[in-house]
Parts: C-alpha cells; structure tokens; sequence
C-alpha cells in the first residue's frame, strides 16, 4: 500500500490507472490494445517504407501522408509502453522528468496530426482548384519548409507549458485518472497554483482548434465550390473520390476528440473506466484507421504495398 501525504517533494511519484473498477479484467483488456497497436504500429510502418521506396509515391500528396503516419507512430509509442506496463505488470509509477517527457511525445503528436490534416487539406485545395499550378506551388522544397513550420509551430506552442510544469509543487505521490501521462491530468494533482499552466494549455487548445479546423472547413468549402463547376458527373466523381481519404483522416482524428471533451463536460457521473477508455481509443483511434483507409481508398499506396511484398517473397 501507498502511503498518501500532503507534503509537497523535489521528486514526486505518479501513479498511472488503468481503467478503474475493471481491474480484473485488465489483462483481457490488454489484448484488445496490444494487437491494435501492433496493427497500427504496422500499418504506420508500412506506409513509411512504401513512400521511401517506391519511386511513384514521391509526390506532395505521399510526403504529407508519410508526415501523418510519423505523427501516429509517435501518438502510438507515447502511450503503448506505460499502458501495457499497466494493464499486464501493474507497474503504475512513474517519476515527474518520465511524466514531462510523455506527455511532450503525447501532445506534440496530436498537435502535429492537427497541423498535418491541415496542410493536407491545403494539398487538396491545389490539386483541385489550381491543377495546373500544383507542380509549381507545392515544391519539394516547400514541403520541406511546411514540414519544418509544423515543427517549430509545435515546439513555440508547446514547450512554454511544459517548462511551466517544472514549477509547480506536487505531493510526494499523486494518482493520474489515465494510463499516461497528460497536461491536463497532472496540472489536476498539483499542490501549487497551476493558472498559468492551465492558461498556457487552453492557448495551445484555441490554436489548434481555432486555426486549424477553420482552415480545413475552409479549404473544403471551396474544393466544393470548385468540383460543383465541373460539368461532367464523372469528372466531379472523380475529384472527390481524391479527397475521400484526407476527409477519413480528419473524421477519426476531430470526432473521437469532440466526444471525449462532450463525455468530460457533460457526463460527470458516468463509471470511472468510461474515461480513460474513450481517451486511450482517442490516441489509438487515428493510427490505426489512417494506414487502413489509405490502403483502401488509394490505389497508388495499394500498389506499393503489394510491389514490396512481392519483392519479399522473391528474396524468401
């Protein structure tokens, strides 16, 4: 048994749930988890190496693909390792310099997944609406600059908040509500005034969701616009079906996270494992589905997946 103190420490232990009240049943839970994240540890990782090795796929639209599948990797292993650990050893502590560096890996990911759904859409609005300046807008160069701004952009929003975490004071032992550490979550068990933090967090919150989404809705609206001009059905057919993956992408990042803030403002009285169930499906959600439906629905990633594992049959 843990022996709960009030008295603030220079090295504060946390304590990592798994899903309260379910705790029996947590290494059947675990083999759900471990073989989602294996899929979508996989599924990222082959899509990784098909857009490095096939030829074809190095164009604009697979290089943003290849930054989203690094971003879920990364919402993936910031969180498979403390969970399992959890859920099949019940090793539940964690020190305060582990915690910060989680929740860094955590929040930057899906900061970034925001930031790359947002650059894709723009990918979109250029195919569809300026096709014969596409070649000439989104440059190699240029997507390498977009890729470094959505780097920096993360680093600038992000990092103030986590320096300010090293202010706060802790009790010598605090239990967190999920199985990895988040900004949230620890700001909640601190012994200290935690506003400022709590300020730094809604910022980045209105950053990503202010700017973001609007230009993602924005982007649409006149790739919309642009496709109800066609005249022919099976030119409009056809331009939509182009977005049908990107808009797949945006739906399981925004939806899962719109029901998670709903649960948490509104249903307050709902069995404590409700919680950090729909938050872990949250950050396991994206990287398991995007690998699928750009498997699906691009014929080009179809294909290279299918020209590389022909060529490792050929060498087996």
């Amino acid at each position: 048994m843990y022996h709960f103190s009030n008295i603030t420490s220079e090295f504060p232990i946390f304590l990592l749930t798994g899903f309260p009240g379910l705790e029996a049943f947590h290494i059947w839970i675990s083999i759900p988890f471990f073989l989602l994240s294996t899929v979508a540890l996989l599924g990222n990782s082959m899509i990784l190496i098909v857009v490095i090795l096939e030829p074809s796929l190095h164009e604009p639209m697979y290089y943003f693909l290849f930054m989203l599948s690094t971003t879920d990797l990364g919402l993936t292993l910031s969180t498979m390792p403390t969970t399992l650990g959890v859920l099949w050893l019940n090793v539940r502590e964690i020190t305060l310099d582990a915690c910060i560096i989680q929740l860094f890996f955590l929040h930057s990911s899906g900061f970034m997944e925001s930031s790359v759904l947002m650059a894709m859409a723009f990918d979109r609005f250029v195919a569809i609406c300026r096709p014969l300046r596409y070649a000439t807008i989104l440059t190699h160069s240029r997507i390498l600059k977009i890729g470094v701004a959505i780097v920096l952009r993360m680093l600038i929003s992000l990092c103030p908040s986590l320096f300010l975490i090293k202010r706060l004071s802790f009790c010598e032992i605090n239990v967190l509500s999920h199985s990895y550490c988040c900004h949230p979550d620890v700001l909640k068990v601190a012994c200290s005034d935690s506003r400022m933090n709590s300020y730094g967090g809604l910022a980045v919150l209105i950053l990503v969701t202010g700017v973001d989404t609007p230009c993602i809705v924005l982007s649409y609206i006149l790739i919309i616009r642009s496709v109800l001009n066609i005249t022919s059905s099976e030119g409009r057919s056809k331009a939509f079906s182009t977005c049908g993956s990107h808009i797949g992408a945006v739906v399981v990042f925004y939806i899962p996270w719109v029901v998670l803030s709903v649960v948490h403002r509104f249903f307050h009285m709902a069995p404590p494992y409700v919680h950090p169930l729909l938050s872990n499906l949250h950050f396991l959600g994206p990287p398991v589905l995007n690998p699928i439906i750009y498997s699906v629905k691009t014929k080009q990633i179809r294909r290279a997946i299918l020209k590389l594992f022909q060529k490792m049959s050929k060498n087996i």
